[in-house]
């Protein structure tokens, strides 16, 4: 509503200083949480308060798991899928802030999924509480590594930051502090961690000081096999991503790939706060969320090196990536799946007038594809109520016909050992079918019945996701109305091949908010000279009456199969700065063809790729009957996976004409009396 009268000197100063306040308050959004050291000062000795809860934890004699209730709200935790268990998450850390009161956690929590059930550990040795920590599995040395985070005071007015490097069993679930050779990364949150082979990869983050938000670009490797960390020296004149904290960061064949991620920059701005060249500047603090890919090269030492030789390394900036979700957010996450990255939530900060910052929250689900560099909106699937006859009898016949060729394919594989290059062992024939069968089964159900619904949680950012064994696990995440702050305490979870809809694990209402400018905006409502302070106390008003229950699992903003369609055939023909997309002549999975069933229809094909590979090796390479087939159904699986999205799009297509399943000519020559009777 436009203002007719002029505002006083002294209340323009009162709106600025109130816009500044919220401007700061936005920023731990990109990051994990940034703050205003000066807001809250309070007199607090964190080194005596980090001393009480180590001599509270050490009460502990030794490591207790005990059946719980889902963790408390808490926001910045971290989430993994156990790399030692199929059947468990882990859940570690975090924080909890009511407005006026700063909570954090060290407690490790482990879900197991088949049961439903969550337990507890305790432990005399666990990490201090903190939050913005990053963790990772070791990758082929196993466990779990984790570095960092940052703690605060209760009303945030100091803050410390961790520079410990801790490793967790996850089958003992014991906690143990490395202490590394030589010099280790500084102390930081917001940071990411992945694997690479017996590395842990370590990138950015930020470091808050009591002057400024300072975002870092170094790049540390740990080798867990001689416990030393390494900061690889870049050649000269080589790129590297810029500064930031909050990106995505995924493991990789060749090293890593990162995507994304928060930053604030320096800019001039003139007297109304926008950029110019020309008049009295000054320097300004500027929100950034960056939509760059990077790939990560690591090159291992050779084998005659020294065992402390560190590998080398190359950042190479790829293109941009197709359809990646506009308009550009902060705070949406990703986990990785299967060569590539399941990102869900985020926010859109939009400024509308002096008075005060919108923002735009999303709970959208986006699969990259890291290697293609492409992303692709992924939707809810409602199963169908009709067919079910029909498609389990067309399964029956699918196995009938996959045994028949998995026969087909140990013959041929046997008959291939008087050739050379293959080694027989005894007793494992029927290992690959019992490994399928392992990939296809249906989870246990948990004693008590999931509540499932077609809608994606409510709108968020800064949610943790984890994947475990096809299953996308989202938790937690925060959420703003006005100058209210809302952490999540839910769990939900989404069968990422059939997509049929999203379980509720747990949910708990919001807690209360406790506004820190109440006296603020007390003053504003009592000036009633003025038109625009009755709407800024009417603002005030519609921001406290928010009804929590609006925070339940709201309707999701999908593409119809057009729009997919459409959206993908426009990108391939306009978007010039996206990778060209390499040309496979592998084999491609059906429409309404599981990954068995595609397996057992091309057993062949990639038997055959898997023995043009061995000769192109040359004899050297001696592989037995049991880690071909391993080899052939892992290329199968990554080929299935790498066109899921794809393979979807046609069979809503097809659904929408009626299509309930596609069968070939030479599939209905197998199971029918003549061609003509399926039409």
């Amino acid at each position: 509503m436009g203002k007719n009268k002029k505002k006083s000197a002294d209340h323009k100063e009162r709106v600025a200083a109130k816009q500044t306040k919220k401007a700061d308050k936005k920023e731990k959004r990109g990051k994990t949480r940034g703050r205003d050291a000066d807001s809250d000062a309070e007199d607090a000795d964190l080194d005596s308060i980090l001393a009480q809860y180590a001599e509270e934890q050490a009460r502990f004699l030794k490591v207790t798991e005990v059946v719980s209730e889902p963790p408390s709200p808490r926001a910045s935790a971290t989430v993994l899928a156990s790399p030692s268990n199929r059947n468990e998450l882990l859940i570690y850390g975090g924080e909890y802030f009511d407005g006026n009161w700063a909570t954090f956690f060290n407690n490790l929590y482990v879900y197991l999924i088949d049961r439903g059930e969550w337990r507890e550990v305790t432990s005399p040795n666990s990490p201090l509480p903190r939050s913005g920590h990053a963790w990772c599995r070791g990758g082929n040395t196993g466990g779990v590594y984790l570095f960092g985070g940052e703690f605060s005071s209760p009303k945030q007015g100091t803050f410390y930051h961790y520079n410990d490097f801790w490793h967790l069993d996850p089958s003992t679930r014991e906690w143990t502090r490395i202490e590394t050779k030589g010099k280790g990364p500084p102390a930081r949150s917001g940071h990411r961690m992945t694997y690479y082979k017996n590395y842990v990869i370590l990138f950015g983050g930020f470091q808050d000081t009591s002057q400024q938000t300072k975002y870092l670009q170094d790049l540390w490797i740990y080798d867990c096999s001689n416990y030393t960390w390494s900061n690889p020296v870049l050649p000269t004149a080589s790129q590297k991503p810029d500064p930031r904290s909050s990106f995505s960061f995924l493991p990789h064949e060749s090293g890593a790939v990162l995507y994304g991620g928060y930053s604030r920059v320096k800019v001039s701005t003139g007297v109304g706060g926008r950029p110019t060249k020309a008049g009295p500047q000054r320097m300004t603090m500027k929100p950034m969320i960056h939509q760059d890919t990077w790939s990560l090269r690591i090159t291992p030492p050779a084998p005659e090196a020294s065992s402390l030789t560190p590998p080398t390394v190359r950042w190479e900036r790829r293109k941009k990536p197709a359809n990646s979700p506009n308009p550009a957010r902060a705070g949406s996450t990703m986990a990785y799946h299967k060569g590539r990255g399941i990102m869900f939530g985020g926010v859109h900060d939009v400024e509308l007038s002096e008075e005060g910052i919108d923002s735009e929250f999303f709970n959208t689900l986006f699969a990259w594809n890291t290697d293609r560099n492409r992303f692709f909106p992924l939707t809810l699937r409602r199963p169908k109520a009709a067919g079910k006859n029909q498609q389990g009898n067309q399964g029956a016949k699918s196995r009938n016909r996959g045994k028949a060729d998995e026969e087909e394919l140990l013959q041929n594989l046997k008959a291939l050992e008087a050739k050379g290059g293959l080694r027989v062992e005894d007793g494992d024939d029927d290992e690959l079918l019992q490994s399928m069968s392992r990939t296809d089964e249906e989870p246990i159900e948990p004693a008590k019945p999931a509540v499932v619904r077609f809608e994606m949680p409510h709108m968020r950012f800064n949610a943790q996701l984890a994947v475990q064994e096809d299953t996308l696990f989202i938790f937690s995440g925060t959420f703003e109305k006005g100058d209210r702050e809302f952490t999540f305490s839910d769990m939900y979870s989404i069968d990422l091949g059939k997509m049929d809809g999203v379980k509720e694990i747990f949910y708990k209402e919001p807690g209360n908010w406790h506004l820190l400018n109440e006296e603020d905006s007390d003053e504003e409502m009592d000036e009633d000279d003025e038109e625009g302070e009755e709407d800024e106390g009417d603002d005030e008003e519609d921001a406290m009456s928010l009804d929590t229950a609006s925070l339940a699992p709201t309707e999701a903003t999908e593409m119809t199969v057009p729009e997919v369609t459409g959206e993908m055939e426009r990108l391939d023909v306009e978007d010039q700065g996206a990778e060209p997309s390499v040309q496979d002549s592998r084999p491609l999975p059906r429409p309404f063809e599981s990954l068995r069933e595609f397996f057992s229809r091309t057993s062949e094909d990639w038997q055959r790729i898997l023995l043009d590979i061995l000769k192109e090796k040359g004899p050297a390479l001696e592989k037995n009957i049991k880690e071909l087939r391993k080899d052939a159904f892992n290329m199968a699986e990554e080929k299935w996976w790498d066109s899921r999205e794809e393979v979807m799009a046609l069979e809503d297509e097809q659904e929408a004409a009626g299509i309930g399943e596609v069968v070939s000519i030479a599939d209905r020559a197998d199971n029918t009396g003549s061609t003509g009777r399926r039409r």
